[in-house]
Parts: C-alpha cells; structure tokens; sequence
C-alpha cells in the first residue's frame, strides 16, 4: 500500500510540473485567457488527499473531468467541496497558496471557500451513504480528475472545459493527462474505471486500450445537468449506484 502511495505522488508531481508548462503555453497561444493548476498551488492538500485515500486497496478509479471552480480549483482534491473536505476527508489546517495570475471574478481562498461545490457534495455524499467514512471509501475507489487544469475565458473567468478547446498545445496536455491516468492505474492495480460523465469515459477508453481494464460511466452530478437533477437527484444517485463496486 506504501508502494502504491509513493507511486501516486511521483505521478501527481509528474503532471504538475508537466502541466504548468503547458498551462503558460495555452495562455501564450491564445487558447484560453487564464489558466489555473490546482496541483502546483494547492499541492499540499493535494498530497495530503493521496496520502489519506490512495493506499486502501481500491481497485476502482472514478475519474473526473478537469476542476471547478468551487471545488478542485479551491483545494486542489477531485470534486472537492469545503464540508466534505473538511468533515468527511478531515483535512484541515493547510495553506493554499495562490496562482500565478489571478481572474479577479476566481479568488482562491482555499480550504475556507465559503460557497460549496454541489458535484462534490454530490459525489461524496453517495458514496459516504454507501461505504461509511473516508476509510471505508478509499478501500473501493480512487477519484482522480484526468486534467488538473482550470481553464478560464472572458471577463467572467467562464470556466471552459478540456472538450470545448482544440488546438496542439491541447492535443499535447492531453497526452500527459492520459500517461498520469495509466501511472495511477498501475500504482494502484486497478481493474475498473468509472468515468463521471461521457467525456472522462471517452479519454479513458482512449488512455486505457489495450490494458483490460473494465471501463464503465455514469452521469455526471453537475447541478447544471438535468438527468442529475431530475427526481431531486434520485435518478443520478440511482444511475451511479449500479457502477460502483
């Protein structure tokens, strides 16, 4: 389990360093006007996330797409929300530094952001009503998102997702996204990938062919989506409910 810790940590420092460069590139290209990695500023939780979740055994990777802006964006773990961070993963204390550039419509306040990500909520509350508290959780799965960047456009600071822009440099983060998603694959001797929404389905299909690892989807709990708002999100917590080990 230390083993596969230690394999998980190289690889997020792998593609933190590998994906701040790129994120300049974006910037410098005309891709995006801003770009955001979680895993450079917020690393410490980041770490702390692996260190707590990612040596359990789970051989079941729920994979994300990219951060939002209330929730991976803030503190830097997969669907984060600050009372599941707090209460449910019990990560408390850390210093959140701050991007390079910052929108000033998407401040960084870190562990103490005062609005909540509803996908995270979301997300952990099913999973916490299923398997009980974190340690139980991370015994069966492992949440990852495949891009650690937060990509933002215009004066809102509009967050744009790794689907809605093209181009080399994102052909090229795309690349390191699906090499980090094998490395935690092999670290943790996974055996199924859920991905949370059709887009992390299709880069996991792509990142993972020929590996024979079982790869299935659900929806995505964005509020923005309304299969995961249809029935007061029973649907979802139903459709998710039959992929989870």
């Amino acid at each position: 389990m230390a083993r596969a810790v230690s394999e998980l940590i190289a690889a997020a420092s792998r593609l933190r360093d590998d994906s701040q460069s790129i994120a300049r590139r974006m910037v410098s290209e005309g891709v995006a006007d801003l770009v955001y990695n979680p895993l450079d500023y917020a690393w410490e939780v980041h770490k702390e996330f692996i260190l707590r979740t990612g040596g359990s055994g789970s051989k079941c990777v729920l994979l994300g797409m990219n951060p939002g802006p209330h929730g991976m964006g803030q503190m830097g773990i997969p669907f984060a929300a600050t009372s599941v961070v707090r209460d449910l993963i019990g990560i408390t204390g850390i210093t959140v530094e701050r991007p390079e550039v910052i929108h000033p419509k998407r401040p960084v306040n870190g562990l103490e952001h005062p609005k909540e990500e509803v996908s995270g909520t979301r997300l952990w509350g099913v999973l916490e009503h299923r398997y009980g508290g974190i340690d139980k959780i991370s015994q069966e799965v492992y949440i990852v998102n495949h891009c650690p960047l937060m990509i933002l456009n215009g004066e809102n600071g509009t967050n744009v997702t790794p689907n809605n822009i093209s181009g080399q440099v994102v052909d090229d983060l795309m690349d390191i996204c699906d090499q980090h998603l094998r490395e935690v694959v092999d670290a943790l001797g996974a055996r199924k990938v859920v991905g949370i929404g059709k887009y992390a389905e299709k880069r996991a299909i792509s990142a993972l062919h020929g590996y024979g690892v079982s790869i299935e989807t659900c929806w995505h709990p964005s509020p923005a989506s309304p299969l995961a708002n249809r029935n007061g999100g029973a649907d979802w917590r139903a459709n998710i409910s039959k992929v989870l080990p």
